[in-house]
Formats: structure tokens, C-alpha cells, sequence
């Protein structure tokens, strides 16, 4: 016996189906979307500018982190070669001169870091919560020893105002970014 084509089909007043399991109508549609892109890609490769980056679910790319205030000039990754510079020179130097340079290697990279972190942050890029709670907590202590000196009393409130200042900044970051990401806790 010969094979037997068959149209499969509902109820009575509906739309044949074919073996693929598709309607006519969604075969169309999809032929005209088709049809649509190709167009789109002709139009773009005829006016010589590249095509516009599809934009896709999910974790951005590189180029979709957030800009530098200064624009492309390279200000964080020259400052952290400047860290990267003065670290190991501040051993070969030693002395006091050795110890300044390493201390301003360390704040040069930290703050090459913090900076990077905040703007991706508020950006809603990704979240750096944690870290600037951290931040928010260490000039909370730096702040209550120099204001209250070297007192029992100040030793006493150093652990106990880290701990609330790291804990409301972290709900108000946590809440930051949320709405900046679109709802998401972190990314």
C-alpha cells in the first residue's frame, strides 16, 4: 500500500494542521518575519553601517556596561597600572619612603575598585552591595574614632555603629539597585 498524506484536523471550523504540528496562518507569519529581517539586513548592508546589537535576555555584555563620566579615556585602568607600579617599587625602595609608596598603592587600586563598583552599581549593571556597605561601614569607624579619640568609650562603639551602618546601607543599596536593574536583588 501506498503512503496516505493525511491532514490532521480539529474541530469542526478550525484550521487544518499540518504534519508539523503548525497552522497555515503561523507558517505565514513566520514567512513574513523572515521576509522582514531579510529586508532589514539588505537596507543595513546597502547604507554601509553595521547592524544595531540585538539586545538579549539576560546578563549584559561588556558593551553594555555603564559609561565613565570622563568617556573612553582610560582613567580607572591607568590608575590601577599606577598601583600595580608603585606596589612592587615600594618594597625595592623601603625605608619611609617604601612605606608611603605602598600605602598610596593600596589606596590608588582601592579606589580605582570603589569607583568601578559604584558605577556599576547604580547603573544596575551588577550588584556590588556588599562592598559598599563596607565601604559605608569602614568611614562610619574611621569617622567615630577620630571624633570620640582613643577613649574606652570609643573602642566600646566602633563594632556596634560598623554594624548599623553596614546593615542600613546595605538595605538602602539592596533597594538602590533594585530599582535600577528592574527589580532584581542582584546580578
Amino acid at each position: 500500500m501506498g503512503k496516505r498524506s493525511r491532514k490532521r484536523g480539529g474541530p469542526a471550523g478550525t484550521e487544518p494542521v499540518s504534519a508539523a504540528g503548525t497552522t497555515r496562518a503561523e507558517r505565514d507569519a513566520a514567512r513574513a518575519r523572515r521576509a522582514q529581517a531579510a529586508e532589514r539586513r539588505r537596507s543595513t548592508a546597502a547604507s554601509g553601517r553595521p547592524p544595531a546589537p540585538v539586545r538579549r535576555r539576560g546578563r549584559p555584555t561588556i558593551d553594555e556596561r555603564p559609561p565613565a563620566p570622563w568617556g573612553k579615556f582610560p582613567l580607572v585602568e591607568l590608575v590601577v597600572l599606577l598601583a600595580l607600579t608603585l606596589l612592587p617599587l615600594s618594597f625595592v625602595v623601603g625605608g619611609s619612603r617604601g612605606r608611603v609608596m605602598l600605602t598610596g598603592a593600596l589606596v590608588l587600586g582601592s579606589l580605582a575598585g570603589l569607583e568601578l563598583s559604584i558605577r556599576e552599581h547604580f547603573a544596575g549593571y551588577r550588584s556590588h552591595t556588599t562592598l559598599l556597605a563596607g565601604v559605608a561601614a569602614f568611614v562610619a569607624v574611621v569617622v567615630t574614632f577620630f571624633a570620640l579619640g582613643k577613649g574606652t568609650l570609643a573602642r566600646a562603639l566602633l563594632l556596634p555603629v560598623a554594624g548599623l551602618v553596614f546593615l542600613a546601607s546595605f538595605w538602602l543599596l539592596r533597594q538602590a539597585f533594585k530599582r535600577r536593574s528592574g527589580g532584581l536583588g542582584f546580578r
